[in-house]
């Protein structure tokens, strides 16, 4: 299948590993060019390296700490330096800390917000204008099951990942007319650094083995298995692809059917 993505300049966040690399290999097997953006700038490299030997990719980088209020223009500007345009944005970031409310504080509230919230925000915003240059573009939000349903110890990301589900839905309506098409992908238990991490905190706090928690965190999936971050890609993929160009305004979960609610 021909995802017309051949030549297409794609902006990729958080990318030098996890989700976010899997993506932007994902998007060079198809054809596109690559701006890749991550704050380690030696794993940015290797990856961007190995993802050229890989596809043949033309590829890009800026290092870039996305919390950063100047970094996301920045990054598009790198695009439009180098590839002349931007048809496709990715907007990642890392997890924000564990924590109940109790625990977390207004600093890391306040973090919490420039990484995961604006962030997008800021990213989306620079990049508008050069996709209406273009005729059209395609932005795809990687938030989290949490926006379905939310989860346990995880204050600050159910909090600001519902919020860009919130502005997305809104600026599908607002760029529709644009040819630029807005959607969200939540991913369930992706096995990724960060489901690591979770998994060995959950596993400390019930003082059980990592492996206990693992197995018993996949007996919860009905495909009884953690998700692999190429599967989460390959729906990104589509939905940066010609084949996606009547969806917009959607939040698709890419969980194993782990979320248990209707809609």
């Amino acid at each position: 299948m021909d995802f017309g993505l051949n030549g297409k300049i794609a902006v990729v966040a958080a990318s030098s590993k996890g989700l976010g690399r899997a993506i932007a290999t994902s998007l060079a097997k198809e054809g596109a060019k690559l701006v890749l953006c991550a704050r380690d700038c030696d794993t940015l490299e290797s990856t961007a390296d190995r993802i050229c030997q890989d596809t043949g990719a033309e590829v890009t980088t800026i290092a870039a700490d996305l919390s950063d209020p100047q970094a996301p223009a920045t990054v598009i500007a790198q695009a439009l330096k180098q590839f002349g345009g931007v048809d496709i944005l990715v907007t990642n970031t890392g997890g924000p800390p564990i924590g109940n409310f109790a625990a977390l504080d207004e600093a890391q509230w306040h973090q919490a917000w420039n990484q995961v919230l604006m962030s997008a925000v800021r990213l989306i915003r620079a990049a508008i204008e050069p996709m209406r240059s273009r005729g059209g573009g395609r932005i795809v939000n990687i938030t989290s099951i949490s926006v379905k349903q939310p989860i346990a110890g995880l204050m600050l990301s159910n909090a600001y990942r519902a919020a860009i589900v919130g502005m997305a839905k809104t600026l599908a309506n607002e760029l529709g007319p644009d040819n630029i098409l807005v959607n969200n992908v939540c991913p369930g238990k992706i096995a990724t650094d960060r489901l690591l991490a979770l998994d060995e905190a959950r596993a400390a706090s019930q003082s059980i083995s990592l492996e206990q928690q693992r197995t018993q965190a996949q007996r919860e999936i009905p495909l009884g298995r953690y998700g692999q971050p190429d599967e989460l890609a390959s729906l990104i993929t589509f939905l940066c692809s010609t084949r996606a160009s009547y969806i917009t305004g959607s939040t698709i979960l890419c969980d194993g059917g782990l979320f248990s609610g209707l809609m």
